[in-house]
């Protein structure tokens, strides 16, 4: 048997993801199953935790200790300049 996991232990998993869609179960399944997380859960919270920004492409930090994972969101430098440069030419478009 596989020794017990640290319950006081924090594991990090970075995964890349589009906004409003959940990472796909092939690639979660085998980084939470041994942490005892539920795949499908993490990903439909992964999915209203990146909703804010769809279609755009989000670096996803799991933070995982006590087989609880926290979420934190951020946004890769490119989703950043094409999010401003819409924007911009949004805004242009209505100034003319």
């Amino acid at each position: 048997m596989p020794p017990k996991a640290d319950p006081t232990e924090i594991k990090y998993i970075h995964i890349k993801v589009f906004g409003g869609e959940g990472g796909p179960a092939s690639t979660l399944a085998p980084k939470l199953g041994p942490l005892g997380l539920n795949a499908k859960k993490v990903g439909e919270d992964i999915i209203k935790e990146s909703s804010k920004m769809k279609g755009i492409r989000q670096m996803i930090c799991l933070k995982i200790q006590n087989r609880a994972a926290e979420i934190s969101v951020t946004p890769t430098t490119s989703a950043l300049l094409v999010k401003e440069l819409a924007v911009r030419l949004f805004i242009s478009f209505l100034l003319c």
